[in-house]
């Protein structure tokens, strides 16, 4: 009977320093995924970190784990007004997408909290919003939306979010609009404006082009009157030439006669006119002379 109640007890004894044993090593171990930090903590110090995915372990009750996400994370900032050069109230919408980078540096600087973190990423980036609207007026802020606003935020923030660990990949407008209060008022003085620029331009391409025309016509009405000028002459040299070969002609008794019967012919051409086409004609008359010398 003794020796049943001692083999119970050593029974019991084993099992018991099992089951410590099995939790024990639960305790020692951990797992880290591949999405994430672990920070191992000693007397709540920061003793190591493991950003390998895997199985590790730690001491029991002595050590204590942390975990950090170690994939890009997503913020939605609230809406906020933020203030033009030109003293105009628009409402910005952003969001950021960022990472920790340094988990040491953000379990020292923020305690680990994510939260914590989003709210310094909350007031570096509005600042940011807030200086590089301020900069511009209203009217380039609402035509400028092409990713340079993007771009001058971040190159405003630098790597000011380096001390806590955390690396900004981009920030983001989702919305960056008027009040609703004062929107149309606004979009309807901008259209006014730029219908002043446009009347303005097309005043000048009017201007222009009558420049352009009365400069045309002016030239054009030049080469005319060069060309005017240039066929008066060639007509009188023709005409010139014309008289001189005619006076060689009729200064020539061999040609004269030849000359004198056919302006004859063509006098009594023209004569011949209308209806009538009945020539009387003189005795003396040149062409009457011309048919009498025919035998």
């Amino acid at each position: 009977m003794a020796n049943l109640k001692k083999k119970s007890i050593s029974g019991l004894i084993i099992f018991i320093l099992c089951f410590i044993g099995l939790i024990l090593l639960y305790t020692s171990m951990v797992i880290t995924n591949e999405n994430e930090y672990n920070l191992v903590k000693k007397f709540n110090k920061v003793e190591r970190i493991i950003s390998s995915a895997g199985l590790s372990f730690k001491i029991p009750f002595i050590e204590s784990t942390d975990s950090l996400p170690k994939q890009i994370l997503f913020y939605d900032m609230p809406e906020s007004d933020v203030i033009t050069m030109d003293k105009k109230t628009m409402v910005a919408d952003s969001y950021v997408l960022w990472q920790i980078t340094e988990p040491l540096t953000f379990a020292q600087t923020l305690s680990s909290s994510v939260t914590l973190a989003e709210s310094r990423i909350d007031s570096t980036v509005y600042n940011a919003i807030k200086s590089v609207i301020s900069s511009h007026e209203q009217s380039e802020v609402i035509s400028g939306r092409d990713g340079e606003l993007s771009k001058s935020i971040m190159d405003n923030i630098g790597d000011v979010m380096s001390q806590y660990g955390i690396k900004l990949i981009s920030v983001e407008t989702k919305h960056l609009d008027l009040p609703s209060n004062n929107k149309t008022a606004v979009y309807e003085r901008m259209i006014s404006e730029r219908d002043e620029i446009a009347a303005t331009y097309t005043a000048e391409g009017q201007s222009e082009a009558q420049k352009i025309q009365n400069t045309t016509d002016k030239e054009i009405a030049i080469s005319i009157s060069n060309a005017e000028k240039d066929a008066a002459k060639i007509i009188a040299e023709g005409e010139s030439e014309y008289m001189k070969i005619l006076s060689e002609a009729y200064s020539d008794p061999g040609r004269s006669e030849f000359y004198t019967f056919i302006r004859s012919l063509d006098a009594a051409r023209a004569s011949l006119s209308g209806d009538d086409k009945t020539l009387i004609l003189s005795k003396d008359s040149p062409i009457s002379q011309i048919f009498y010398q025919i035998d």
